[in-house]
This record gives structure tokens, C-alpha cells and sequence, in this order.
């Protein structure tokens, strides 16, 4: 909380330190996501490699919706 007054106080801007850490807090979602869409995929292809192709192009699918969550609410910090 006290880089959040030192923020505000040397830009004269609270708002944009609240978006700041709101877009912080809301990147963990996606960040969580990706990494458990990883290791559950890295395991369905430890357990059947021959699915492989498949599981990654799913993965990858997969990745890049959680993603544009993550980049969605970056934008939406500027607005």
C-alpha cells in the first residue's frame, strides 16, 4: 500500500496506480490457467503419446484464449 501513496503522490495519479494493480491482480487468472492447461497437457502426452499431435494443437488452442484474457484486460487499463 505504501508504493501505491508514493505512486499517487509523485504522479498526482491514483487512478492510474489502481488500474495498475487491478491489471496485476487480474493476470493471475490467465497465468494460473496456462501453466495448469500445460502440465495437464504434458501429462496426456506422457500417457498416451501417440495423442500427442492432437493434445498440443488442443494446448496451443487453449493457450492462446487464456492469453487474450490476459491482453483484453491490458487494454482495458487504458481505457
Amino acid at each position: 500500500m505504501r508504493s501505491l501513496l508514493t505512486l499517487a503522490e509523485t504522479t498526482g495519479d491514483v487512478e492510474g496506480g489502481l488500474r495498475a494493480v487491478g491489471y496485476g491482480l487480474a493476470a493471475i487468472g490467465p497465468g494460473i490457467g496456462i501453466g495448469t492447461l500445460v502440465g495437464q497437457s504434458v501429462q496426456a502426452m506422457a500417457r498416451q503419446p501417440e495423442m500427442a499431435g492432437q493434445v498440443r494443437t488442443t494446448m496451443f488452442l487453449g493457450i492462446a484464449f487464456a492469453e487474450a484474457l490476459a491482453l483484453i484486460g491490458f487494454v482495458v487499463t487504458f481505457l
